[in-house]
């Protein structure tokens, strides 16, 4: 059920995102986001939607929010695979979009993804003033610089730092760098029900720390031409992974713990959040 759930959540976001960008025209920015924001997982926003269907939110909603993050996080590996930061030539097996086109037009569609999510969050078909309002304001603290982008520059500075990181330091990293925008779409799916955020927070944190030590995992033992992407970068550049500090067993096993604490908070959904849990075992499951 999960796959097929994720499936038909993948093509839909595609779908909403094709049919959202159309008014941009094809300058070289729009053909830009366009093929920054196509393929991949879409796991935050396949949360968004299902956290809103656990919950009772609108569907309809929920696909805004769904497109909003979707594209914040697109914008995110636009600009995280410029040689200022990470350095990369391929994402999801594809040039990534300085190596299609140039660096500039890179950052230019990093910038026209994250307001173009905003603008997304802010339409009417969102919800009521208030609650955009919400949405808008976490979003911008999930992705802003007590979040997605206080990460990276914590993982910059890791790079050049004299002495590796402690785990507890990697933990605060990942949870701002990854975490964020994991947490952010389950919190969303909640608000847009009308429900007690706290359970869904609480199993998107253990869910987003889950999800960075198992790509840690990938990047020891993936395979490259699933993972669409250069692998092994992390113990090249002698970087702290959650493997180099726990070793690839205990790293494992911290992740399966994990699940297992983001599964317990599901319990109050019953067999509504079935395919959450599905998810969630599909996180430290994947090859890619």
């Amino acid at each position: 059920m999960f796959k097929s759930e994720l499936k038909n959540a993948q093509d839909a976001i595609g779908t909403y995102l094709a049919t959202a960008m159309q008014g941009l025209g094809d300058g070289t920015v729009a053909q830009g986001m366009r093929y920054a924001s196509s393929g991949g997982k879409r796991l935050r926003g396949f949360l968004v939607l299902e956290s809103a269907r656990v919950t009772g939110g609108d569907p309809d909603a929920a696909m805004q929010a769904a497109a909003a993050v979707e594209c914040i996080h697109a914008y995110s590996l636009v600009h995280d695979d410029l040689p200022c930061m990470d350095d990369d030539d391929l994402r999801r097996g594809q040039p990534t979009v300085h190596k299609k086109w140039d660096e500039a037009t890179a950052v230019l569609v990093g910038d026209g993804l994250q307001s173009f999510a905003f603008e997304l969050l802010s339409d009417p078909k969102t919800g009521s003033a208030e609650l955009r309002s919400e949405l808008v304001l976490s979003l911008a603290r999930a992705a802003g610089p007590q979040g997605m982008v206080l990460g990276q520059a914590q993982d910059m500075a890791a790079e050049t730092a004299s002495i590796p990181l402690s785990l507890a330091e990697i933990t605060e990293l990942q949870g701002n760098k990854t975490g964020a925008l994991l947490e952010w779409p389950a919190v969303a799916g909640a608000m847009l029900g009308g429900a007690d955020t706290a359970p869904l927070r609480r199993y998107a944190r253990a869910l987003g720390l889950a999800f960075q030590i198992a790509d840690d995992i990938l990047d020891v033992e993936g395979d490259p031409e699933k993972a669409g992407k250069r692998l092994g970068k992390d113990a090249d550049a002698g970087k702290a992974t959650f493997v180099s500090l726990l070793g690839l067993d205990g790293a494992k096993a911290r992740a399966k713990a994990l699940i297992e604490e983001a599964e317990a908070e599901l319990e109050p959904f019953g067999d509504a959040a079935l395919v959450l849990k599905e998810l969630a075992r599909y996180v430290i499951a994947r090859d890619q």
